[in-house]
Formats: C-alpha cells, sequence, structure tokens
C-alpha cells in the first residue's frame, strides 16, 4: 500500500502515555494518599485510589505494571511509523468521504482519532485495549490503540491495507453516525425481539465494512493513498480474521450465528468486497440484505 506520500491529517489527538497518572499526578495525590493513612489506615488509602481510578480511568502506572490482561505494547520508531500511518490513512478518508458527501450537497465533517495505550476516557466511558479499536458516537472520535495492529497480524490480518481496513471501518461508524443510520438502528432496537435487535447490530457492522470498502475504491480512484498488488487480499483477510465464527473458534468455541455481534468470516469479506468493488454507498444497504 502506497502511503507516504499522502497529505497527515490534522484531526489526531495523541494520548499515548498518558493511561496513568503520570509523576506530576502523583504528587498531586501523594498528600492525600499520606493522610488517609494516618487517619483511617488502609482503608483510607484503599478509598483514595478508588477515587483516583474513576477520576483517571485506572491505577497509577506503577501500580498497575505486570497486572491486568496482556497488551501489545508498540514503543520507539515502529509506533511513530504506525502514528504517521495512521495520520495518513485518516486524512484519506477525510478527502475520500468530503467527496462522496459533496455529490449529494452534504458537508462531511471528519472526526477525530484518538490514539491511545492500555485505556483511556472516551464519550462512551472509560475504555481498555482489550476492547480494540472504537467508534464513540457520543464525542464522534475514533479510539485505536496500536498494540492492535499487531494482534490483527497474528489473527492473520498481516499487512498495512488490513491495518487500514481497520481506521476505515471505524470511520464508516462515523459515516454512519452523520447519516442518521446509527439513531435510526437504535430507535429500531428499542422495540426489537433480543433475536432481532442482535441482527441489526450485525447489520451496522457489516455497513462499516461495505463503507471501509467504499473508501478503498475511491483512495485508489482519486487519493494519495494507493493500493498495491495484494493489498485488497490482505484487507479481506483481515475482514475473515475477525470475523465472529473465526473468533469463537480461536477462543475454542462453537459459532452461534444468533449471538454474533459483527458478521460471520464470509459476511464480512463479502460486504468489504462490495464497497471495493462498487465504490457506491447505495451499494451498501445491508439492512436490505
Amino acid at each position: 500500500m502506497k502511503w507516504k506520500r499522502g497529505r497527515r491529517s490534522g484531526n489526531i489527538d495523541d494520548r499515548r502515555g498518558q493511561s496513568g497518572l503520570g509523576a506530576a499526578g502523583l504528587l498531586r495525590v501523594l498528600p492525600m494518599l499520606l493522610s488517609a493513612g494516618r487517619r483511617g489506615g488502609i482503608g483510607g488509602v484503599v478509598i483514595i485510589l478508588a477515587l483516583l481510578w474513576i477520576m483517571s480511568g485506572g491505577l497509577p502506572d506503577f501500580l498497575t505494571q505486570g497486572a491486568g490482561p496482556d497488551v501489545e505494547v508498540v514503543d520507539g520508531v515502529e509506533a511513530e511509523e504506525s502514528a504517521d500511518f495512521v495520520s495518513a490513512v485518516l486524512a484519506s478518508t477525510e478527502d475520500a468521504w468530503s467527496a462522496i458527501f459533496a455529490e449529494s450537497g452534504q458537508d462531511y465533517r471528519a472526526p477525530e482519532l484518538v490514539l491511545f495505550d492500555g485505556q483511556v476516557s472516551s464519550g462512551c466511558g472509560f475504555q481498555s485495549s482489550a476492547s480494540g479499536p472504537f467508534y464513540c458516537p457520543v464525542d464522534q472520535k475514533v479510539y485505536l490503540d496500536l498494540g492492535f495492529f499487531r494482534q490483527l497480524a497474528a489473527m492473520g490480518g498481516e499487512g498495512d491495507f488490513a491495518a487500514a481496513y481497520v481506521i476505515g471501518h471505524e470511520v464508516g461508524h462515523h459515516v454512519q453516525n452523520l447519516l442518521g443510520t446509527s439513531e435510526r438502528v437504535r430507535n429500531a432496537q428499542r422495540s426489537s425481539s433480543p433475536a432481532d435487535a442482535n441482527a441489526l447490530s450485525v447489520a451496522v457492522e457489516l455497513q462499516a465494512d461495505c463503507y471501509a470498502g467504499v473508501w478503498g475504491n475511491r483512495t485508489e480512484r482519486n487519493g494519495d493513498v494507493r493500493l498495491s498488488p495484494g493489498d485488497v487480499d490482505e484487507g479481506l483477510e483481515a475482514a475473515r480474521a475477525i470475523g465472529d465464527d473465526r473468533i469463537a473458534g480461536r477462543q475454542g468455541g462453537v459459532a452461534q450465528p444468533e449471538s454474533f455481534t459483527h458478521g460471520s468470516s464470509e459476511q464480512r469479506a463479502r460486504w468489504l468486497r462490495r464497497g471495493l468493488s462498487t465504490g457506491d454507498l447505495t451499494a451498501c444497504d445491508t439492512f436490505g440484505a
């Protein structure tokens, strides 16, 4: 995938290294900890630490090292190259979706993308890297831990376009939010059976896959980011790798379509391919499929 000549987005909020309180934060709360310890013993300290958890999204780094779920840590040159890649891909989505919206006389409002590691505070609450990349409709931001790219590669989704597809998918959710699709689905789910509500959730995810394909098609036609031979296969394999059936299999479970949240490997690859081949929003009606 050729991306280095593309422009960089100005909508990146880099919060890496901010998951804990840091030295300055610890200095601010240390007097409280000492005072609580003198007055209330260990119980007072526990209360203060609980408050810190709520306010900062987690305990100070020095207390959490070695604990919690395994999270891929990306640092140094690899991290900076990955961050640069994300900025270029995000800029490409901005250009593509601005052009698509303009075709129907609408203005595209680009989302901000937040880079974080470990955990992050969002408009949708505190989230950890274990939940993967996500879009929050409340603050209209995409959240991404760069370590997810390593996890994706380990699951079989290797290559630049595989990683770009993940960004394109989350931006696809932003497009759904702007078009009012997300709100319509939420309203429909309130009066639906659990099975129908779940089916609507899957349709939303598959449409975001299709929208990622639409972006890939448009940027290949008109953008600075260009696909190389094999990129489409990388993206399709990434879509398959994070299908609900594949995930269930890796976890030793049995695929149960009624419990799917994002769609099967076949469905995800099929809708991504449809977006890639057409570049047309109207081809992404997963709700009528």
